[in-house]
Parts: structure tokens; C-alpha cells; sequence
């Protein structure tokens, strides 16, 4: 009884498909990524090639990353983001092209989303990290394809690329300081709710109002000070919000001594292009600094510890795909992909993420079973279809990776049948089986290959927020609430 006990503790349902609050700028993502896969399908549809979106949506779906990050940072994240799309994509091509052995296309597979999913997180790219890639290449390994072929292709998907960064960097022209605005107003909006926790003297057992409200602020000053220290190139906006920034530490520090009204007003104020609210210096107190925004070290540092993760994805992505091809199912890179999606900080966190994952998969297909009568109207009402469901996932992966999943599932069978259509209901099945083996195969490779480094770090991020508040520094990776991976990202 108490083992049962044991594991439901660490392996909860309640919570798991609870809704949280949309992102302040749910629409960003939502109107990018219609804006950066419309055109080129659409330019394919007035050809008659519409078999050809495959690599096209491959390119525009880089336009998901990095859409916290101030535009310096942002327009080095797209181009890295592009060039690791493209390096996945050839080297499935490549792998397609040269044999026809399902089995070996998925041990190439499993090892390309080890790889993704290292660099992913030793990059800390942030949302929506290897799983979008890890779905470009696996479904490529099983496009049929020849050598001549992949040139023209790969042109196709860095044309689309090239589209997707313009598409991520155009609204800098409009507020080139937007994101380093929205952090340092959401840390002043923290800090003054913990101040009026504080002064409102709630507290109870165990898990406090105060706590809740301190680790929320915390971790919205650090984004701050992050978003900051990425903009890199000095300026007098930036020197405003660094002070701005200052002022919600020192009311972090001494909430007993603060003021919440200023912290909103300025809150406010911050918001679009008003001028930023001058502020005076704290006299004593450091200000943010003009150090790289990520001072990990060298690359092959960053993943070294990340081999037992890397060897979990690989085991469970090959495990995955194998189990798939065993039960006959014609598309085993859906099973290698859920079982990709899953890998977290922690067995817990992984466990939710498969919850969400079958739950979001099920009600998906249900949605394609509806839509399926109108997408095969025409290939026109096919692609309309598709970019609905990119806003829809866009727009609601950020209140539960289920919700999001209800859209991303029709699209990702929709896209199968840009190159003609197919059997609803052979879809569904294949779809419900591969996500059901996915899900099982990999939580059984959370399980044989466990990551301890990574469980300790995420206890020593829980005990963190106190000495966070003082210091400006995080004691470890915070989850993102939208994944759960452990990375200093901001995206919500």
C-alpha cells in the first residue's frame, strides 16, 4: 500500500490537464506562425505543388522560437535555430535517399532526436526546444526521396527559413524594445504583488500565499535581468529599465519597506513605446551589468553532463519506433516523435507531459475526424485548415501542452496529406496506436535510464527563491511552465 501510495505522489494526475492563465502575448506567436507558413503554401498551391509543403512548413515553423528574447538575441537564436533545422532535415534526406530499411531509419532517427534534444537544452533555446524539430526530421527520414532531389528541397525549406526570421524580427521595427519592456513589467508587477502579500500577512501550513508569491517574483526579476543582459547594446531605454529592474530586487529584499503603487504605475508606464519612467540610482546597489547574456562556457561543457538524457531519448525514440514497426504501423516516426516530446527535468514532470500528450492526441484526432469532410473540399480548404490549426496551437499551448495538442494533431495529419488525400480512419488509427506506444515506450525509458543530475537540480531550484531575491541569481534552471524543461528561457 505504501509503494501505491509512493508512486501516486510522484506520478499525479490532478493538475496535470489543469489550465493556466493565456500569455500576455498569446497573439505574437499565433499571427507569426500564420504569417510565416502562409505564403510559401499558398505559393505552392498557385503552382500545383503542394506535395512540396513538407519542406517548406519545415522552414516556416523556426519562426516558433525565441519570441521573448529582445531582437538582438532573437535574430541569433532564429538564425541558429534555421541552421540546426537544415542540418536535421539533409541529414534525413540524406538517410531516406540511401535506404529503404524502416529499421534503420529509425535508429537514425532516435539518434538524431538524442542529438536535438541535447543541443536543444545546452542552448537553453527555450519553447518549443526539439520536439518541432525532432517532427521535421523524422518525418523526412520516411518521405520517399532521391539524391538528386535534396538540393531543391533543402533550398525550399532555407527559403522558408529566410522568411520565418524576417517574420520573428519585424515587429522590432515597430517597438525594438518590446520584449525588455514586457520582462521588466511583469518583475515590477511581481514584486508589488509580494509586497502586498507580505503586508496583507498571509500565511499557512507548509506551502505559503507569501512563498507562492516570492518564487513568482523572483523568477520574474530573473527574467528580467536576463532579457536585459541579452539586449546587449547599451541605450538609454535600457539603462531606465535596468534601474526599473533594481527597484523591484530592493523591494524583493524588503518588502516590509516597500511601496506597491509606484511598482504598478510604472508597470504601466512601461508598456509600448511611452518613455520609460526615470528613476534615481540606488545608491549601493549593483546595477545589471553589460556580461554576456549566457555565461555557460564552451558548448561541448554544457553537454557533457546531458549524456544520460541524451541516452534516454535515444533508447526511447528507437524502443518507440521499433514497437510501432512491430505492430505494422506505416508511419513509426509519430511513435518516435511522442516519445521525444516527453523528456523532462524530472519522472515527474515526464509523466505529465505523456498524460498531456495522450490526452491532447486523442481529442486531436477527434477534431480531424471533423475537419477531415471540409479539408478534402480542395486543396485550398486544406491549407486554410492547416494555418487555422497553427493559430489555434500557437494561441493555446501556453494555458496546457494538452490544449495545444488538440490543434497540433489535425495539423500534423493534415500535413501528411499535402501530398494527397487519405483514409480518415486509417489515419486515426495509426495515429491513436503510435501515440499510445510512444507515450509507454518512453516513460519506460525515463524509468531504466534516470537522470540525477537533473533531479538534483531542479530540488535545488525549489529551495532557491529566498536567496534569489537577495542575489539576483537563480540557484538552478527554473521549468518552463509551458514544457517543463529546465532552461533559462522566457517565453511563457
Amino acid at each position: 500500500m505504501k509503494l501505491v501510495t509512493g508512486m501516486s505522489d510522484r506520478l499525479p494526475l490532478a493538475g496535470v490537464l489543469r489550465l493556466g492563465r493565456p500569455s500576455d502575448i498569446w497573439f505574437k506567436p499565433a499571427l507569426s506562425v500564420v504569417a510565416a507558413v502562409a505564403p510559401p503554401n499558398l505559393a505552392l498551391l498557385a503552382l500545383g505543388r503542394l506535395d512540396l509543403a513538407m519542406y517548406t512548413m519545415a522552414g516556416s515553423l523556426c519562426v516558433l522560437y525565441a519570441h521573448n528574447r529582445p531582437y538582438a538575441a532573437r535574430a541569433r537564436a532564429l538564425a541558429w535555430v534555421a541552421l540546426g533545422m537544415l542540418g536535421g532535415l539533409a541529414t534525413a534526406l540524406v538517410a531516406a535517399s540511401l535506404t529503404d530499411s524502416a529499421v534503420i531509419l529509425v535508429t537514425v532517427g532516435a539518434v538524431l532526436a538524442a542529438a536535438q534534444k541535447a543541443l536543444c537544452d545546452a542552448t537553453r533555446i527555450g519553447p518549443p526546444g526539439n520536439v518541432v524539430l525532432t517532427f521535421i526530421s523524422s518525418a523526412a527520414l520516411f518521405t520517399p526521396q532521391t539524391p538528386d532531389r535534396i538540393p531543391g528541397h533543402l533550398a525550399l525549406a532555407a527559403g522558408a527559413a529566410a522568411w520565418a526570421w524576417l517574420v520573428g524580427m519585424a515587429p522590432g521595427l515597430l517597438r525594438p524594445h518590446g520584449p525588455e519592456r514586457r520582462a521588466t513589467s511583469s518583475a515590477l508587477n511581481a514584486a508589488a504583488a509580494y509586497v502586498e502579500t507580505v503586508g496583507a500577512g498571509e500565511t499557512n501550513e507548509g506551502d505559503t500565499g507569501e512563498d507562492r508569491a516570492r518564487a513568482h517574483a523572483t523568477a520574474a526579476v530573473q527574467a528580467a535581468r536576463h532579457a536585459l543582459l541579452s539586449a546587449r547594446r547599451p541605450s538609454r531605454t535600457r539603462a531606465a529599465l535596468e534601474r526599473l529592474v533594481v527597484r523591484a530586487e530592493v523591494a524583493l529584499a524588503a518588502p516590509a519597506d516597500a511601496d506597491p503603487e509606484p511598482l504598478r504605475t510604472w508597470a504601466r508606464q512601461v508598456r509600448g513605446n511611452r518613455p520609460v519612467p526615470e528613476v534615481d540610482d540606488l545608491t549601493g546597489i549593483t546595477s545589471i551589468g553589460t556580461e554576456p547574456a549566457s555565461p555557460h562556457g564552451p558548448l561541448r561543457h554544457r553537454l557533457s553532463p546531458l549524456a544520460p538524457l541524451a541516452v534516454r531519448t535515444a533508447l526511447g525514440c528507437a524502443l518507440a519506433g521499433y514497437a510501432s514497426l512491430a505492430l505494422g504501423i506505416g508511419r513509426p516516426y509519430w511513435a518516435l516523435v511522442t516519445a521525444a516530446s516527453l523528456y523532462q527535468a524530472n519522472l515527474t514532470l515526464t509523466w505529465g507531459r505523456g498524460v498531456q500528450r495522450v490526452v491532447g492526441n486523442v481529442l486531436g484526432v477527434l477534431l480531424f475526424a471533423a475537419l477531415a469532410p471540409l479539408a478534402h473540399t480542395g486543396e485550398a480548404a486544406l491549407v486554410l485548415c492547416c494555418l487555422a490549426l497553427n493559430f489555434g496551437a500557437e494561441a493555446l499551448i501556453a494555458r496546457n501542452y494538452w490544449l495545444g495538442s488538440v490543434c497540433v494533431t489535425p495539423m500534423a495529419l493534415l500535413i501528411t496529406e499535402f501530398a494527397g488525400f487519405q483514409e480518415p480512419g486509417r489515419l486515426i488509427t495509426e495515429r491513436v496506436v503510435d501515440t499510445l506506444v510512444g507515450a509507454l515506450v518512453g516513460l519506460v525509458a525515463a524509468v531504466a535510464v534516470p537522470d540525477r543530475r537533473w533531479q538534483r537540480v531542479v530540488r535545488t531550484g525549489r529551495t532557491g527563491p529566498r536567496t534569489l531575491a537577495a542575489t539576483g541569481r537563480s540557484k538552478g534552471p527554473r521549468p518552463d511552465r509551458r514544457t517543463g524543461d529546465t532552461t533559462e528561457g522566457v517565453r511563457p
